[in-house]
């Protein structure tokens, strides 16, 4: 509390002075305004809470591994006070330490996650022969439950694979509360997920003889069954499911086969060779190859709108466009805009690379090479503007989620920064 004194002169005990005269007004108006100003600095002062600060460094070290989740940091690193070479979980809101726990029986963590209360963490078995998932209460760092095999989430779905060494592989959806078994199906062949955000989640399990199913992921429940292959099992393949879609790639002919996911039936067949996968371009579906470039299909009839031999991938789509990359082995190529219509190069963002996101939903960073260890961290929108420069860091590995982005530091510390 700020308390302001105002001399009011000496008290004494003899009578008091006759009235004083009244200044005037252009006088004591600004006394009395300056008076009420001070007063409401100093209340606005006291009311503002301070500052939230912009980059604080979280302790990391070798073997150490980093994750974002909402406003909180997880650092998964060697157990240091513990033996046996164990692993240790310590969460981390801004620079504060929130809680620390052991991971009993997990090695080397490849994810960690909230959701629904619990923090769950999936990762391989100490000696590397297994999957085990661990989880704990988010907010104190209690012990929830633990399963052996690799739970993962599909929108707001928890699901898990069993542990290598089941005798019967199996998906099995759970409860994140509690980790209860609410639905359990037999896994053989194939497997994969049609996810929206508005919509269901759907899950296709294709074994290698017989009806492949797809399974409302929520409930377990089945929603279309068919033989795919009533009359003859074709050559090698591969299975995608993208935009509704049921995508075959078969090794022999070199085709691509689109089967509607609602009723399992046959939509279109075209002859598309050296296709790595097919992923979603705005309204579109995008065959990217095995070398590079990509060609974009509608969705509804499998024909050929455009091709680009330079691009391929596309991590961001909307308003007509297209943010693309390039191939993986290619990097430094940079990004891109394009029209998602016709493929037209909108802007060409050379030597940006993007940065990895944990988290949807949060801003499109990319990072350029400045010399010396820095990157100018910049803004990627989609409007063909050049990226909005957003400041600049030294490190490596960075990723980001909704409002974090986490770098590691030289030293093996890890570097964060507020993004808003």
């Amino acid at each position: 509390m700020v308390v302001t004194l105002i001399d009011l002169g000496e008290l004494r005990d003899d009578a008091p002075p006759g009235p004083a005269p009244r200044p005037p007004r252009a006088v004591g108006r600004p006394f009395r305004l300056l008076v009420v100003l001070l007063v409401a600095l100093l209340t606005l002062t006291a009311a503002t809470p301070p500052r939230r600060p912009a980059e604080w460094t979280l302790p990391g070290g070798p073997g150490s591994a980093v994750f974002v989740s909402g406003d909180v940091v997880y650092v998964v690193r060697p157990d240091r006070a513990g033996a046996g070479g164990g692993r240790e979980l310590l969460a981390y809101r801004g620079d504060r330490e929130r809680w620390r726990r052991p991971l009993p029986g997990v090695g080397t963590a490849v994810s960690v996650w909230e959701q629904d209360g619990r923090v769950i963490v999936a990762g391989r078995s100490v000696d590397d022969t297994d999957w085990q998932t661990v989880t704990y209460d988010a907010a104190t760092g209690a012990d929830a439950w633990r399963r052996p095999g690799i739970a993962f989430a599909v929108g707001r779905v928890l699901l898990m694979q069993s542990a290598t060494s089941d005798t019967a592989t199996s998906i099995v959806g759970l409860d994140p509360a509690d980790g209860r078994t609410l639905w359990t199906a037999s896994m053989t062949g194939a497997l994969g997920f049609d996810f929206e955000p508005t919509g269901p989640v759907r899950m296709v399990l294709s074994p290698a003889t017989g009806e492949t199913m797809v399974v409302d992921a929520r409930t377990g429940a089945r929603l279309v069954a068919r033989d795919l292959y009533p009359v003859r099992r074709p050559g090698p393949r591969r299975l995608q499911i993208a935009r509704g879609l049921l995508l075959e790639f078969r090794d022999g002919d070199g085709a691509v086969e689109a089967y509607d996911l609602d009723t399992l039936r046959p939509r279109w067949t075209v002859a598309r060779k050296l296709v790595g996968h097919v992923e979603s371009c705005g309204a579109l579906l995008c065959a990217v190859g095995l070398a590079g470039g990509m060609t974009a299909l509608d969705p509804a009839t499998g024909v050929v709108r455009w091709s680009v031999d330079r691009w391929a991938g596309v991590p961001a789509a909307g308003g007509g466009r297209l943010l693309v990359g390039v191939a993986d082995t290619d990097m430094d190529a940079g990004l891109a805009v394009l029209d998602q219509e016709d493929g037209r190069l909108i802007a060409d963002l050379g030597g940006w690379t993007l940065v990895p996101q944990h988290e949807s939903g949060g801003p499109l960073l990319a990072t350029r090479p400045l010399g010396g260890g820095r990157q100018l961290l910049a803004e990627v929108n989609l409007s063909g503007d050049p990226p909005s420069a957003r400041g600049t860091l030294t490190g490596t590995g960075c990723t980001t989620g909704v409002t974090l982005l986490v770098c590691r530091r030289p030293g093996g510390d890890y570097m964060v920064r507020r993004l808003t």
